[in-house]
């Protein structure tokens, strides 16, 4: 029988039932020297690393961006879609000539002739894979435990579970970052920052956003700090005068930061004056590092993805005065859930990625630090390889790109899936659960731990921030879903 649940045992979950006894009163200085010694035990990080989340809102359609490219299975893509005569566009497929630029070229080429390229619009990152910078990891997604299309039909949900609430979209956005539908409160990112809090001199920089609160980023210890496109967020009345007047503001300023005798007040107080000083932090850190736009600069405008990266790459310059040898962060872009309008409005959101990751990673390589960093994408779930009349609906599996100096890229990694739609008992069709929505063969909890280990994360670590993950590798009996994916060099 299998559980959804964190391992019982780990020091994470030791914390934790050390501040639940913490909240009795009586047992606060035993629970903050076990809260010491734990912190003390995370790995003390002597380099730089940092780990850019990349989310795609919506569910980004799979069958448009990591595209067939060898002629078998470009003619079932095209077939499927609604492609022309003479491997010409039609209905919602791509036509093959416009793949050319961008076919990716793996340094050993894949089982059986399969080739892919990337959308059309995806230049930078068809260049960024061919030069070994970006890797292809492919048929990524949720799963509690290795599933078949059979165990997924099976009506034995306690040996065979299923992740909660399939092809919802709130639901599916957070069970990918926190492993849990909508309302949980911890996501694997901020596990991680967990884990990195005593290596960073400044803990509250250890996870940061660019985009607004995300469930990934929030640990059982770690905060995620929000910043926007335009550096740290102020508190207008403390930052200019109120009314005209300076007199106002510096008693405002007086009011909301000083000490209080009232338990509550005093912790408001408290956390306002924290983000006083960070603010200040951010500001003068990132006054102080090189500008970060050259490698922006040769990309259209109006692309929010490429502003929220460039924000994070001058937050990477600052490292050292924000005191931060280990960083997540989380960015993302919109507009990906297209049962309508997939050809005309999925290249302008797939040119931004392209462009934002591709500028992002030049700017860290400008900044010394490409192999320090690496950026992955991630989104709701895939869309259905079939076509609804003008887009695609929701799936399941999805194909995403990892990007970094670390990356042992021009690969493929995964098991390609069969250009199918899944509704026969064919043997190609036991990767899809219908209308070509794939079911994963890589679990998420793979993927993140590939990532969490070149992070620093130890082994023994990976169950208190991956619940599932126990489920897979060679000590679970299941050496064919191994726990590291080997995309990092």
């Amino acid at each position: 029988m299998h559980l959804i649940q964190p391992a019982l045992h780990t020091r994470r979950a030791f914390l934790r039932r050390s501040g639940q006894l913490a909240l009795t009163g009586t047992a606060l200085p035993f629970a903050l020297n076990l809260a010491a010694i734990g912190e003390a035990a995370a790995f003390n990080a002597t380099d730089y690393k940092a780990l850019v989340c990349v989310f795609l809102y919506g569910g980004n359609d799979y069958g448009n961006t990591v595209v067939p490219y060898d002629d078998a299975n470009y003619n079932r893509y095209s077939a499927i879609r609604g492609g022309g005569a003479n491997q010409a566009a039609g209905g919602i497929a791509l036509a093959k000539a416009a793949l050319t630029p961008t076919l990716l070229n793996p340094t050993a080429p894949l089982a059986g002739g399969r080739q892919y390229a990337l959308h059309p619009a995806m230049t930078g990152l068809a260049g960024l894979f061919n030069a070994g910078q970006a890797a292809v990891q492919l048929n990524v997604g949720p799963l509690v435990v290795p599933l078949t299309r059979t165990q997924y039909s099976s009506s034995d949900r306690a040996t065979w579970p299923l992740p909660p609430k399939l092809f919802s979209h709130n639901d599916q956005q957070s069970v990918w970052q926190s492993s849990s539908p909508e309302g949980s409160t911890v996501g694997w990112g901020g596990n991680i920052g967990d884990l990195a809090l005593s290596g960073n001199s400044n803990s509250l920089f250890s996870c940061i956003s660019v985009t607004g609160n995300a469930v990934f980023l929030s640990g059982d210890t770690a905060l995620q700090y929000q910043v926007s496109t335009g550096g740290a967020v102020g508190i207008n009345s403390v930052k200019s005068n109120v009314y005209g007047s300076a007199a106002v503001k510096n008693a405002m300023a007086t009011l909301i930061t000083q000490n209080r005798t009232n338990l509550l007040e005093d912790e408001y107080n408290r956390v306002t004056r924290r983000a006083v000083t960070s603010e200040t932090q951010i500001t003068q850190g990132l006054a102080g590092v090189p500008a970060t736009n050259a490698p922006f600069s040769n990309f259209p405008a109006n692309n929010p993805l490429a502003d929220q990266l460039r924000m994070v790459a001058r937050l990477i310059a600052a490292r050292s005065t924000l005191g931060a040898s280990r960083q997540v962060f989380f960015v993302s872009i919109g507009g990906f859930d297209l049962h309508d309008n997939l050809l005309s409005q999925h290249p302008t959101l797939l040119g931004r990625v392209s462009d934002a990751m591709t500028a992002f990673y030049n700017a860290t390589a400008a900044l010394g630090v490409a192999d320090k960093v690496t950026a992955f994408t991630a989104s709701d779930f895939g869309r259905t390889l079939s076509s609804n009349g003008d887009g695609s609906d929701h799936g399941w599996g999805n194909h995403h790109l990892v990007v970094g100096g670390a990356v042992k890229g021009a690969a493929f990694y995964g098991t390609p899936p069969p250009v199918s739609v899944g509704n026969t008992s064919a043997p190609e069709d036991q990767w899809h659960v219908g209308q070509g929505r794939l079911l994963p063969s890589t679990s998420v909890d793979q993927y993140a731990a590939t990532l969490a280990r070149w992070f620093g994360v130890s082994d023994n670590e990976m169950p208190g921030i991956l619940p599932n993950i126990t489920h897979f590798g060679a000590l679970a009996g299941r050496p064919d879903y191994p726990t590291d994916l080997g995309f990092f060099r």
